[in-house]
């Protein structure tokens, strides 16, 4: 894309690689680079400092945006332990996270609200997700879980406090919302910078954070990060979306600045505290304690030294910087080297560095012989049909349960009016009622239905057949579903097989729509350009359901592949 003129929303704008993303973008001027950070101080501060050193520029140019992106709006500026804390946010984060994504969820999301605002033309992303997410440690909220159910006294905050900290199911919840606003917003590209969680080593890290080597919160934080890299590779490979690409940095990414101070951890200065030998303890009492212990004393200043700050992972004494960045152990790749990539990439160019293309370009798709072997695989199927006298239609295992409600529709549809053109002229009301008459006289056909899970919505729209198990309404935890009209409609919709003569009305309009667009396709043309010609659908001469719910899944709901 042309960066001229663009507005652009740097994720993380204010850390290390974010900074360098702003000011390699202004190298092609923008038009606006809205600037996030997850406190008020970080984004305002990024922006001042791009202000200055592009004060030749209209000072709105440069926009800040602060928050929590994996939070609601209104709590985005409220930190996570106080959300898990309070009995009601608690809940909230749990629901918003667990619940099937709706326009609630959506439109309450930080993230959406911010990219529905800032409507940018592109979207660099330079937080550590995997960091953010596995970082909550579920390994602790599990401990905590398991001494309380072996004390007998679990308490509801426990459990809660886990289920907020599942790590999949924010992640999931993170790319959906994700690839709405972006859809919904219009935006051309999103570049993500991501990781692999462990500075390009390998299973044997020594850095840990005081676990077993290696430590499993590390490879959680790189199980996320390549669950995230995968369902981005998805994302890519979804028509009419953004345009995805991942930069994954595999080294210690250095430095921000070098100076001498006071030594910070998470934002607060480490004040120091000591303790003379004469009160030294004694290893001979048994237990260790990791509370606060008599003895200790205030040193009365704070732990100064010289540093270099390395931004998301944190200040490093000269020494440690020695050891992390040495060759063989992490090494290093510079912020500006990264941002020379993501921003090459943005522009159009190939660094030879975007995971998601280099995945495009390693994995393996349909192949010719495939294509060839399908052809023999199904003339084994439908003569196997003739042979037994049996139709083969859905066994409700492919999913989803739409799928084999079209299906058996389909099938419906062709024992009672064999063809597209009678299929078409006859009444809705003949063919509710031939339906009907269908179910009612082939018990087989009936049971195989109501066997794998469906329900059968009759012509009068109150009464249902049904088996024992039932795939729609799905169950989530409760086994007795209050429902409306409005319900019905959507059980309906998603897998119950409608005998109504509104349903044989819907499909008379989708069997009519599939024969005028092949009627308006050049007769005379007779190239590979087009798919679904006359010849395919068999001169409208047959009801062929397999071939039905493929093209209602590519042309009515978009669920179709672009790449192979």
């Amino acid at each position: 894309m042309q960066i001229q003129n663009s507005t652009i929303v740097v994720i993380g704008g204010w850390g290390l690689v974010g900074a360098s993303m702003c000011r390699k973008i202004m190298e092609f001027n923008p038009k606006k680079i809205i600037v996030t950070s997850l406190k008020q101080s970080e984004a305002e501060e990024a922006v001042e400092e791009l202000r200055k050193e592009f004060s030749g520029n209209p000072p709105e140019m440069f926009e800040p945006w602060w928050g929590n992106i994996f939070s609601r709006t209104e709590w985005k500026d409220v930190s996570r332990e106080d959300l898990l804390t309070n009995d009601v946010t608690r809940s909230g984060l749990i629901h918003d996270v667990i619940d099937e994504l709706d326009d609630r969820i959506l439109s309450e999301s930080a993230l959406y609200s911010l990219l529905q605002q800032t409507k940018p033309d592109a979207v660099i992303d330079c937080v550590n997700t995997a960091t953010a997410i596995a970082y909550q440690d579920i390994y602790a909220s599990s401990r905590s879980i398991l001494s309380e159910l072996e004390a007998g006294n679990t308490e509801r905050m426990t459990v809660e406090r886990l289920l907020a900290s599942l790590y999949i199911p924010q992640l999931t919840r993170h790319i959906q919302v994700l690839y709405r606003g972006l859809k919904d917003a219009k935006t051309t590209t999103y570049i993500k910078v991501g990781t692999s969680g462990t500075g390009g080593m390998g299973l044997n890290i020594p850095y840990t954070h005081s676990e077993e080597q290696p430590s499993r919160i590390l490879l959680a934080k790189s199980a996320v990060a390549g669950a995230q890299t995968l369902l981005l590779f998805l994302m890519a490979r979804t028509p009419n979306s953004a345009l995805v690409k991942e930069i994954k940095p595999s080294a210690a990414i250095a430095w921000k600045k070098i100076g001498y101070g006071d030594v910070m951890r998470k934002g607060k200065s480490i004040p120091l505290v000591d303790m003379i030998p004469e009160n030294a303890m004694s290893l001979n009492e048994g237990t260790f304690s990791l509370k606060a212990v008599e003895g200790v004393k205030d040193f009365g200043e704070n732990f100064k030294s010289v540093f270099i700050d390395t931004g998301e992972n944190g200040i490093f004494s000269r020494a440690e910087f020695e050891t992390i960045s040495s060759l063989g152990q992490m090494e290093l790749v510079t912020p500006e080297e990264i941002a020379d990539a993501v921003v090459n990439e943005l522009r159009g160019g190939n660094s030879g560095l975007d995971v998601i293309g280099a995945l495009d370009a390693s994995v393996m798709g349909p192949t010719y012989r495939g294509g060839i072997l399908r052809n023999n695989a199904l003339d084994q199927l439908k003569a196997l049909e003739i042979e037994n006298s049996v139709d083969s239609v859905a066994f409700e295992m492919l999913g989803p349960p739409r799928l084999s409600k079209l299906l058996y529709e389909a099938y419906i549809l062709k024992r009672i009016a064999v063809d597209f053109e009678t299929a078409i002229t006859m009444s809705i009301v003949d063919l509710s009622k031939k339906a009907e008459m269908l179910i009612s006289s082939d018990a087989t056909l009936r049971a195989q239905m109501l066997s794998v899970g469906l329900v059968i919505l009759l012509p009068d729209g109150v009464n249902y057949l049904r088996g024992n198990d039932v795939k729609i309404p799905p169950y989530r935890g409760q086994v007795e579903i209050d429902y409306d009209n409005e319900t019905i409609e959507k059980w309906c919709n998603e897998g119950w097989v409608d005998l109504r003569e509104q349903n044989f009305l819907s499909w008379q309009i989708r069997l009519k729509r599939i024969m005028d667009e092949t009627a308006l396709l050049p007769r005379l043309d007779t190239s590979s350009r087009y798919t679904y010609t006359k010849n395919y659908w068999e001169n409208f001469q047959n009801i062929d359901g397999g071939k039905l719910a493929a093209w209602i899944f590519e042309v009515e709901e978009h669920g179709w592949r672009f790449k192979r």
